[in-house]
Parts: C-alpha cells; sequence; structure tokens
C-alpha cells in the first residue's frame, strides 16, 4: 500500500524542504535571525522526528513496502543536502565539507543501486557506521542551524565540531561499503 502512515510522514518530510529553506527567505520584518534560527532549526528536528517515526511505524504498523524502502532514504538525503546548502550559504559550513557529505551520499546509492542490481546488495546494506555518521550528521546540522548560544554552550562550535566527525564517519563509512562491494568491483566475486 503506497499510503500507510509512514509513506506519509516521508513524503512530509520532503514537503518541509521548501518550508526549512524558505525560512532564511523570510523579510527581516516577518522573523529576526533568532526567530530564523529557531524556527529553521525546529523543521530540521521535526524532519528528524518523521524519519525516525516512519521508520519505527512501519515495522510496529507492519507496513513496510517497497516505495517506502525507496523513498525514505531519498527523503533523507535531500533534507541534509537542502540543509548543508543552507548552512554554506549563511557560511557556518565549508563547501568542501558539503561536498564530501553529498558526495559520499549519492556514491554509497549508486553502489548500491548497483550491487542490488548483480544481486549482492546485501553485501552494503545500512551498517552501523553508516548510522553514527547519521546521528553526527544530524545532531551537527541541528546545532549549526540553531547557531545562538544556550547558556554557556556555544552551539556553532559544537556543531562544527561534530560535523567533522560526521565527515571522518562519512569517509569511514564510505571506506566500509567500498570495501564490501570491491571484489565485485573488481571482478573477483
Amino acid at each position: 500500500m503506497l499510503w500507510n502512515i509512514p509513506n506519509v510522514l516521508t513524503l512530509l518530510r520532503i514537503v518541509l524542504i521548501p518550508v526549512f529553506v524558505g525560512i532564511f527567505y523570510l523579510p527581516s520584518d516577518m522573523a529576526s535571525p533568532h526567530g530564523m534560527n529557531l524556527l529553521a532549526a525546529f523543521v530540521f528536528a521535526l524532519a528528524m522526528l518523521t524519519d525516525w517515526l516512519d521508520g519505527w511505524l512501519a515495522r510496529r504498523l507492519q507496513q513496510t513496502s517497497a516505495f517506502g524502502a525507496f523513498l525514505d532514504p531519498v527523503a533523507d538525503k535531500l533534507m541534509v543536502t537542502a540543509a548543508l546548502i543552507v548552512l554554506v550559504e549563511l557560511e557556518r559550513v565549508g563547501a568542501i565539507v558539503a561536498l564530501v557529505i553529498v558526495g559520499r551520499e549519492i556514491a554509497i546509492s549508486a553502489l548500491r543501486e548497483w550491487m542490488a542490481a548483480v544481486g549482492e546488495g546485501k553485501r552494503v546494506a545500512v551498517a552501523l557506521v553508516g548510522k553514527f555518521k547519521t546521528g553526527f550528521q544530524m545532531a551537527a546540522i541541528l546545532f549549526l542551524l540553531y547557531h545562538e548560544p544556550v547558556g554557556i554552550l556555544d552551539t556553532h562550535w559544537i556543531g562544527t565540531l561534530l560535523i567533522y566527525v560526521a565527515v571522518f564517519l562519512t569517509l569511514l563509512s564510505m571506506a566500509f561499503y567500498v570495501k564490501a562491494a570491491w571484489s565485485r568491483m573488481t571482478g573477483r566475486g
């Protein structure tokens, strides 16, 4: 069934992307920079929540589907890419950081698609290192979007530290997936 609750939540995440980006284009008389940061962080957090909730509900309600399995990672990658582009434009993240993260997502998605086409998709299934990468990446983006001090916490510094950890894990997870597919890529498996 295409229109179940998990898939609707995934589609909501995609619909939130232009809302999220549009926040930073609001006229200054509608929202202060602090208001924009707060609202963007809230929308991104809502998107992260729907990502967790759609997977949990799909399993809990036994509503997993091929469409949902396809759409969920697409929605995630679109939201992360939109957030990184906004953060680059706001000069809170370097373009190289964004390029490494987005480039890895494209490369690994293509690798997974190819491996599935040759009947070896299980070799490059989501691994624990990929889940850690995603967690650090989402937390980093959230801190960098908020960008305001919280008491003594410097969210920009914390977000920057977390995004560099995410970049390291991005490269590490890419190496993990390439290694898993290497024998097939070189014709030895």
